[in-house]
């Protein structure tokens, strides 16, 4: 969580929710507010001009979502889409603001943050110049596992779904469901049911 849910509600915040498939926010809007996610997964998306779908991030509980929006006068450049039935704390900029202007240790914790949602999409968008698929997955389950923390080998559940880490390494499903494969037998995950773990 970044921010406290007790301090966002008593700067008059509202819990919303979003079934799958719901936006939260589109492409080409203003930022009005800031949302923290409570439960759930979004994707963040854009949509190209031949109707394909490029992924920036799918954050989940504890999350904000289109932060940076709020401190300039761009619109929004992605979508962010409901994965799952979400459950999103949403409060008006001005009070946003406001918060961090009472308490300016936070905006120490958003920029925290902000950067560190910054290197992960930078080192998403390198994939583009990786051609092996081993080599892709490998560098997207590194990062998710040091970012929660696990260091022992298949100790870390790889939060995403097939078609999730598909979208996030601009992979087919049916190369992840390949090359997962291929990577437990050469015992670089585990793989218990449908579940992977690296």
């Amino acid at each position: 969580m970044i921010i406290c849910e007790d301090l966002l509600f008593s700067h008059s915040a509202k819990l919303e929710k979003y079934n799958a498939g719901d936006y939260i926010f589109q492409e080409g809007t203003a930022a009005k507010y800031y949302f923290q996610i409570k439960y759930g997964t979004v994707k963040l998306n854009t949509f190209l001009e031949d109707g394909k779908e490029f992924v920036h991030g799918l954050p989940f509980d504890g999350h904000c979502i289109g932060e940076s929006y709020l401190f300039t006068c761009h619109n929004y450049a992605v979508n962010a889409i409901a994965v799952t039935h979400c459950e999103i704390i949403k409060i008006p900029k001005n009070e946003f603001l406001q918060i961090l202007l009472e308490k300016p240790a936070l905006m120490l914790e958003l920029n925290k943050y902000t950067a560190d949602r910054l290197h992960f999409r930078y080192m998403i968008s390198s994939f583009l110049a990786i051609s092996d698929p081993i080599i892709k997955l490998q560098k997207l389950f590194d990062h998710l596992k040091k970012y929660f923390g696990f260091e022992e080998a298949h100790s870390f559940l790889i939060p995403y779904t097939r078609q999730q880490i598909a979208s996030l390494t601009g992979l087919r499903v049916e190369t992840v469901i390949r090359y997962v494969k291929k990577m437990h037998e050469q015992k670089l995950v585990k793989i218990d049911n449908t579940k992977i773990y690296y």
